[in-house]
């Protein structure tokens, strides 16, 4: 049974910093887009980052324009792993951050509907 479990939600200040991991198990990603996708109560899911296979052990990442320069996504394809780092959190960013990998395809897609496994969710509450 494949699953993805991410970690590392919570509850931080403006400006404040979280990172959020998330962890395959049940099959490997390596090579394969992984990337992060968030809710806000009321609005759509979308896009957040992702990354995509660029060469032998190296990945290139996307990240949505809304938090570019201040997200930054990496994965450890030793530890089957994604991460996001999450820097000059504003209230915005408020959502459910849900992982997930396509194994349809080799490049980052924007749309949920394009990825084959998620994960369950991990809430991030930024206060102002």
């Amino acid at each position: 049974q494949v699953q993805l479990i991410e970690s590392g939600g919570g509850l931080v200040q403006a400006g404040g910093s979280l990172r959020l991991a998330c962890t395959a198990s049940g099959r490997t990603f390596s090579r394969y887009p992984m990337g992060w996708f968030r809710q806000a109560p009321g609005k759509e899911r979308e896009f957040v980052a992702g990354t995509r296979r660029a060469g032998p052990n190296e990945y290139y990442g996307d990240v949505a324009d809304s938090v570019k320069g201040r997200f930054t996504i990496y994965r450890d394809d030793a530890k089957n792993s994604v991460y996001l780092q999450m820097n000059s959190l504003k209230p915005d960013d408020t959502a459910v951050y849900s992982c997930a990998a396509r194994i349809s395809g080799w490049d980052t897609k924007l749309d949920p509907k394009d990825y084959d496994y998620w994960g369950q969710g991990t809430q991030v509450t930024v206060s102002s």
